[in-house]
């Protein structure tokens, strides 16, 4: 290991990740310390995986932190992660990031300082391409300052922050791609809490645990859209037809709008919602390019509506992926098996149910029949541990109907999956 030239041990110990091993690992030699001083160029402080630092106070926390940090030269990646820990002090947090801002790529933070340190403020204009900030606040944006020119992926996860700031933020960020939004605490301006963002680079974004009146996004290049356990009134997309992924997971939304031109789409995934299938239906019709659909626990707003499989096979001709879960409600199922188009392309079938009853068996044969080149069945159920025996009887006949059923299809690889 001695003769490994200095660069190469430096990308070894940059590929170890946590600040402890680093320093216990450059510690071996001398060569390896001189390494570990001009060649390290990734960095993580976290207090769950260093044990010995949860029985320091913060001072001595900080002393550690800032001897490992200044004995170091060009660190492109710090990650700084102590949600656990008690304030720092402000003046030493704004030391570390002085010293490494000039050459930081990757910066993921979240010490619990006092005052606050105004994270934009100290690393505006730099480098960095990646920001993840977790129970910070952000207060007066000024994007002529705060400019954040190599930006492309940023992640706001518990931040305290206005919308008027937040679509500041964004357009301080003129190369952004990637935005995450989880749980950020939007201060109320007037008794609506309105957020609208634009960002015409933007490709892919992620909120979770949201709560507002309007969401109005306009981005002519997003790609991905990620939507989980929010309450909105209105989500608005705004642009150009060029999403590929859109996934909905156990949101309340009233109006929802990804905009009429879905030709690019590829992926919709649809979970614990509550959907007007004629309206739903009628964004994504024109989908012919979609390859993956997913509605998984969805309640529907009319009990007479029907999701018709004839309809899907003739309007998304590539789908090669089918998700559906199975819920009869007053003796209405809510998939029809009119006409006789079949979905020719779909190789993997995922079938569920909330409660299972006999024609369980029948619906799941009916879509066998309609999917000719499947080559994997997973059949996902709910299975209560205080069974009756009515319950146990269902279940038992439901895997005897499966195994007869299976030996037509030995070329489809059948897996079950039980909760």
């Amino acid at each position: 290991m001695e003769h490994l030239p200095a660069e190469v041990i430096g990308n070894i110990l940059s590929h170890l990740g946590g600040a402890r091993d680093v320093v216990i690992a450059s510690a071996t030699s001398r060569k390896w310390r001189e390494a570990c001083q001009k060649h390290l160029r990734s960095l993580a402080f976290n207090s769950n995986d260093l044990p010995p630092y949860r029985d320091t106070t913060p001072r001595q926390l900080e002393i550690l932190i800032t001897q490992t940090i200044f004995q170091t030269t060009g660190l492109q990646s710090l990650s700084i992660l102590l949600d656990d820990v008690d304030e720092f002090s402000a003046s030493t947090v704004m030391a570390w990031l002085m010293y490494t801002r000039e050459t930081l790529h990757r910066l993921s933070y979240n010490v619990r300082t006092s005052p606050n340190v105004n994270i934009l403020e100290m690393c505006g204009r730099q480098k960095l391409e990646t920001l993840a900030l977790a129970n910070n606040s952000i207060t007066g944006v000024e994007p002529n300052f705060q400019r954040f020119p190599c930006l492309k992926s940023l992640s706001l996860n518990h931040v305290s922050i206005s919308a008027l700031d937040l679509s500041l933020l964004l357009s301080a960020c003129p190369k952004l791609e990637s935005l995450e939004l989880v749980s950020p605490e939007i201060a109320m301006s007037d008794a609506q809490v309105t957020v609208e963002l634009c960002n015409h680079t933007l490709k892919s974004i992620y909120v979770e645990a949201i709560s507002l009146d309007k969401f109005m996004l306009e981005a002519d290049s997003i790609e991905h859209l990620h939507l989980k356990d929010c309450a909105l009134e209105l989500f608005e997309l705004i642009g150009k037809g060029t999403l590929k992924y859109f996934k909905i997971d156990d949101v309340s939304v009233i109006h929802l709008d990804i905009g009429e031109s879905m030709e690019n789409l590829e992926v919709v995934d649809v979970n614990n919602f509550t959907i007007i299938w004629p309206k739903f239906y009628q964004m994504i019709a024109r989908s012919l390019k979609l390859k993956k659909l997913r509605l998984w626990d969805v309640a529907f707003d009319d009990e007479d509506e029907i999701v018709d499989l004839e309809t899907l096979a003739v309007c998304f001709p590539e789908l090669e992926h089918l998700a559906l879960s199975y819920e009869l409600k007053d003796d209405a199922l809510h998939y029809g098996f009119e006409g006789s188009s079949d979905l020719a392309n779909v190789m993997v079938l995922e079938l569920g149910w909330t409660v299972i009853n006999d024609l369980f068996s029948l619906w799941v044969e009916e879509l066998l029949i309609r999917c000719p080149n499947l080559r994997k069945l997973v059949i996902f159920g709910s299975v209560s541990e205080a069974k009756s025996q009515e319950e146990c009887q269902i279940l038992a006949n439901f895997t005897s109907t499966m195994v007869q059923l299976m030996r037509n299809y030995v070329n489809v690889e059948v897996q079950f999956e039980y909760e």
